[in-house]
């Protein structure tokens, strides 16, 4: 057992060492765990704070509820409740060892235990298994600290046993990894690959949490390169596009590794800043390829329609992980349009506007910057001479930038003249006729035949007259 002091305090909320104070007046042990340990020895802003104790979970809340603090019972089969400090939810667990994990995700029974080594002992990694109490110090039971210093993700105790309890862990492993740049452990490492498996028996929203949490680190790249068994067992379909040869003279790489680049490039092409739109859209621009893949008389691989079908196949994906529909719809959009040409004039610049638009009301504008990005960084991630394309990219966002200045009409309801206007002016009653003159004038519009003006709106509408 190890205790340091280390001036952690100075940085711990009001919130918590309130809850700590109460429960050691009434008798029992309390310390502050998990991530706020973690991130606090890493100088990271440090938000949610839980706290174990040796108090059973009854006798928490009736210490805790004396002294005014109102208590939520959370997870009291767990030994947890929450309490709420000055509007902070604190969670407050019983000292725990769990049992055998026949789900691989939830234990059969939890032992409610008097030591706080027991329950350290049960935890994921080494650099969430750290204990710390005000005056007593640091409680570093396994070397998380050391963990931390080396940017190691360690399995606490035997690795194969962690990841057997709960097969989650293994992406959990992948994600602090590649939130906090570090590198998994090598026993870690091949334990986890031995356990990827097991996250077939994981709910998928559990997976999408979990991946949208690899994916929104900015590090995807790092994780399908250094951790493919595990990042094709959470999404099965990646796993064609390993060694898949494109057989192409503008691709040097695998359809993985092109990914890989790709990934990487987004980051660099929008400074780390990429929305999550953008990161989840560069991770599965290409999964539609292997199943798309034709191949010529010579020898040369082709793939049509492999934006499409990359779109359809992550609207599956991201479905079944219960990610949000309108989310799926941007992410799907972006994919959609990756191979789309864009060129540095206004007839195309609307045109790729209203498709958008089309698909995603309202986001057209947002939406056409991240499809530069994305088309910028499929560029770069070709063979050299493909790179060229980069360079007439920024032509078009410059151009695109001075299209949206305009304040161009993106759909039907931009437009000078309404439904009422079209039905006047050419005597007929409303009806699906009418819909299809305000689409002929908004693509006159976008063709530059006209302006969006009322008069020679009504002009256009009226020669045949």
């Amino acid at each position: 057992m190890s205790y340091s002091s280390d001036g952690l305090a100075y940085g711990l909320p009001h919130h918590a060492l309130k809850i700590l104070d109460v429960l050691e007046r009434s008798g029992a042990e309390a310390w502050v765990v998990g991530g706020w340990v973690r991130d606090a020895l890493l100088g990271a802003p440090c938000h949610d704070v839980d706290v174990t104790t040796s108090a059973r979970w009854q006798d928490a809340k009736a210490a805790l509820v004396a002294d005014g603090i109102p208590v939520h019972e959370t997870g009291t089969a767990h030994g947890t409740i929450t309490a709420v400090v000055d509007g902070e939810p604190v969670e407050v667990t019983t000292y725990r060892s769990d049992g055998i994990y026949s789900d691989h995700r939830h234990p059969d029974q939890v032992v409610f235990v008097s030591d706080v080594k027991e329950d350290l002992a049960r935890r994921d990694f080494t650099i969430n298994a750290m204990a710390y109490h005000p005056t007593r110090g640091l409680l570093d039971l396994f070397g998380g600290r050391e963990d931390l210093e080396r940017g190691v993700i360690r399995a606490v105790g035997n690795p194969a046993q962690r990841f057997a309890e709960d097969a989650l862990r293994v992406l959990r492993a992948v994600r602090f990894a590649a939130r906090l740049g570090f590198v998994v452990e090598p026993h870690t490492h091949v334990a986890l690959v031995d356990a990827a498996s097991g996250l077939a028996d994981i709910a998928q929203e559990r997976i999408g949490q979990e991946m949208d949490g690899i994916v929104r680190t900015g590090k995807v790249a790092w994780a399908l390169e250094a951790e493919p068994e595990v990042m094709c067992a959470a999404i099965p379909e990646l796993t064609a596009m390993i060694g898949f040869d494109q057989r192409s003279p503008w691709h040097a790489y695998t359809v993985m590794d092109h990914t890989i680049r790709v990934c990487r490039a987004v980051e660099e092409f929008t400074a780390g800043l990429a929305t999550p739109e953008l990161r989840w859209a560069g991770f599965l621009h290409d999964v539609g390829k292997p199943v798309t893949c034709t191949i010529d008389n010579i020898g040369r691989g082709h793939f049509w329609g492999h934006p499409k079908a990359g779109a359809a196949m992550c609207e599956t994906i991201l479905g079944r992980m219960a990610f949000p529909k309108d989310f799926i719809t941007r992410v799907c959009t972006l994919i959609r349009y990756h191979d789309h040409m864009v060129y540095p004039m206004t007839r195309s610049i609307r045109r790729t506007l209203v498709k958008i638009e089309q698909v995603c009301p309202g986001y057209a504008r947002s939406l056409i910057y991240q499809l530069i990005n994305l088309k910028r960084a499929d560029a770069v991630s070709k063979v050299p001479r493909a790179s060229y394309y980069a360079i007439e990219l920024d032509k078009v966002s410059t151009a695109v930038r001075k299209e949206l200045a305009t304040n161009p009409p993106l759909c039907i309801a931009d437009l000078a003249v309404d439904g009422r206007d079209v039905m006047e002016l050419m005597h007929i009653p409303a009806g699906p006729v009418v819909g299809s003159i305000l689409h002929e004038l908004l693509y006159a519009v976008v063709n530059c035949e006209i302006d969006n003006d009322r008069d020679q709106m009504i002009k256009y509408m009226t020669k045949g007259l």
